[in-house]
């Protein structure tokens, strides 16, 4: 499989098979490790780098060869977060009043809209206040050409096949954190899938995920604690053969949660990935 990469110097890079991609795409908004200089965050890079979905692209990273196209983002979550909506702006943060109107978010609530504002333990990240030029300045860098890019090759594969496929891959830690979710201390399965309660994908697709796995001895959640956020909710469109659905892996199954290190489990994992993505290839074909 011939692979073309298209690499955006602050958003993304986007794995493509030149040609005869799959009905299936990939996308990890939240592995992205490279920290923009006018971050400006007070937290140390090692605890700030807690917020990564760590390895999570390297772990799907064969799935381009298989003709699956997969979409990585290049910034880091902490910086600025593509699962969320742009207007959910955390006005604690902000030097002077956003210009535009502000929704009620739960994400927001939480701290951790569009721009986080604290980490999943509570740790501030900033000990000054963003000025709106900056919150913007992320958008236009980062977000936009991130969405973008996913929605370019969503659209390209829906046109050649006259449907898609979508998984949005993160990662868990294996206890949620005080400030993370609705259900702090909650001890997460080995994955979750969301789909917004059947709204951003048709059933079959996390059916057939769930259990693919569980056959293989994993537990696995439908919809909770995680239904899926911003980027299945935005591209997933049943009605019009458009599938999305969030895949929650938990840490604990593949890296030292302290170090970030991948432990024993880590080759195992990606080897368990490539399958998935091999079987979930065919299924897409004759679905």
């Amino acid at each position: 499989m011939t692979l073309h990469t298209h690499t955006h110097p602050l958003s993304y890079r986007l794995h493509m098979p030149e040609s005869s991609p799959a009905a299936l795409v990939l996308d990890s908004p939240h592995s992205g490790t490279t920290y923009p200089p006018d971050f400006d965050s007070a937290v140390p890079a090692g605890v700030l780098r807690t917020a990564e979905d760590t390895w999570v692209a390297d772990l799907w990273g064969d799935a381009p060869a298989l003709g699956v196209p997969l979409v990585e983002a290049r910034f880091p979550r902490a910086y600025i977060d593509a699962n969320r909506s742009e207007e959910e702006i955390d006005a604690l943060l902000l030097d002077a009043p956003w210009p535009e109107p502000v929704p009620d978010s739960p994400k927001v609530r939480l701290g951790k809209g569009l721009i986080w504002r604290m980490l999943d333990d509570g740790t501030p990240l900033y000990d000054r206040k963003l000025s709106i030029d900056e919150v913007r300045h992320r958008i236009d860098a980062c977000w936009k050409p991130y969405h973008g890019a996913v929605k370019q090759t969503l659209d390209a594969v829906h046109a050649k096949h006259g449907k898609v496929w979508h998984i949005n891959c993160h990662s868990m830690p294996s206890v949620a954190g005080a400030y993370a979710t609705d259900t702090p201390g909650l001890v997460h399965p080995d994955f979750v899938l969301g789909d917004r309660d059947g709204t951003t994908s048709a059933p079959e697709f996390r059916e057939f995920v769930g259990a693919w796995l569980r056959e293989r001895g994993y537990e696995v959640s439908i919809n909770a604690p995680y239904k899926g956020v911003e980027l299945v909710r935005r591209y997933g469109d049943p009605a019009n053969n458009r599938h999305s659905l969030q895949l929650e892996v938990n840490r604990k199954l593949y890296m030292d949660e302290i170090t970030l290190r991948p432990t024993g489990g880590y080759p195992v994992l990606r080897e368990l990935f490539k399958n998935l993505v091999t079987d979930l290839v065919a299924w897409t074909a004759r679905s």
